[in-house]
């Protein structure tokens, strides 16, 4: 297995572009929780995220991208999700294996960085109701704004597949 560089937020930024896809970003203190980000809500608008990476038993890895306030029921969302059996949080090693962050940082662009194709990525169709969606420039001392539309056209260029699906409640 070769080791491969995660991909910066500036390569992010470029990837984007290069696509036409519009963005902005805020930078900010870093923040590692849903409850450290909300005094960034004033002056970013648009729905928020938190990310839950999480794998089954046949270790099938998801990233979960869901509104800050819902909730995911851990017990049963592997019905939704295609799983194999029950979920549970991935190990920080494979993390930043496949999507190139570490915890605390967790975000859809980590989609960028899995060239192996090695995880499902889950978007919440609440989520996605949302016009713009905020998530973290592949380190949590930014926020990057972008249309939820591009935000599935960027996974597509990655050469992943979204699931848009009700996975909260």
């Amino acid at each position: 297995m070769t080791e491969t560089t995660p991909k910066t937020r500036d390569e992010l930024f470029a990837f984007l572009d290069g696509l036409g896809i519009k963005h902005t970003t805020k930078d900010h203190a870093p923040v590692f929780t849903v409850a450290e980000s909300v005094s960034l809500r004033d002056e970013i608008p648009g729905g928020h995220t938190k990310n839950l990476f999480v794998k089954d038993k046949k270790d099938q890895f998801f990233l979960l991208t869901v509104e800050e306030n819902a909730t995911v029921d851990l017990k049963t969302v592997h019905t939704l999700i295609g799983a194999a059996s029950k979920v549970s949080f991935g190990k920080p090693e494979k993390l930043m294996e496949y999507l190139g962050v570490i915890p605390g940082s967790v975000t859809a662009f980590g989609a960028i960085n899995d060239g192996g194709h090695n995880v499902t990525f889950v978007l919440d169709a609440d989520l996605m109701r949302d016009e713009i969606i905020n998530c973290h420039p592949l380190s949590n001392d930014a926020t990057t704004s972008i249309s939820s539309s591009d935000l599935v056209r960027f996974m597509e260029a990655t050469g992943h597949k979204p699931l848009v699906l009700k996975v909260t409640s």
